[in-house]
């Protein structure tokens, strides 16, 4: 197979709320993180719940500033993204590096007021606005079904 996939899917929720910054050009950016979370019965039978912490990086301007005014600590989100890995030098000289899911795809799970608890669907103009930042992945001329 020639080629390769980088693609990231994760439901979970925002464990604080978006920090967005912005750069010396006036371009923003978004990072927070999700949780992921599954449960499993251990060998003794007991319930075992297990979290996993997922850090999430947004440079899209139009996923930045919904990110900013929709996204709060415990809502829910998809996102859909490619792995990165950076790494930067510390104050002690030594090379850290930190895994991100850098964001293409993002669809609020809840609306504004509503935390992980709660099912209810995100505001219709939100999801559409973030889906309209993405770009066209299909050819309009294209008319193959996949």
């Amino acid at each position: 197979m020639a080629g390769s996939v980088n693609k990231v899917i994760l439901i979970g929720n925002l464990g604080k709320d978006p920090e967005i910054r912005h750069l010396d050009g006036g371009r923003g950016y978004a990072k927070f993180s999700i949780a992921t979370s599954e449960s499993y019965k251990d060998k003794s039978g007991q319930k075992v719940d297990q979290t996993e912490w997922h850090n999430i990086a947004i440079w899209r301007p139009g996923l930045v500033e919904l990110t900013e005014k929709y996204l709060k600590k415990g809502n829910k989100v998809y996102v859909e993204g490619k792995l990165r890995t950076r790494s930067w030098e510390d104050e002690q000289k030594n090379t850290r590096y930190m895994t991100e899911i850098v964001v293409d795809q993002m669809t609020f799970l809840s609306t504004p007021n509503t935390t992980a608890g709660d099912t209810q669907s995100a505001p219709s103009a939100a999801p559409e606005e973030v889906n309209q930042s993405q770009p066209q992945t299909l050819n309009d001329d294209d008319d193959l079904p996949f």
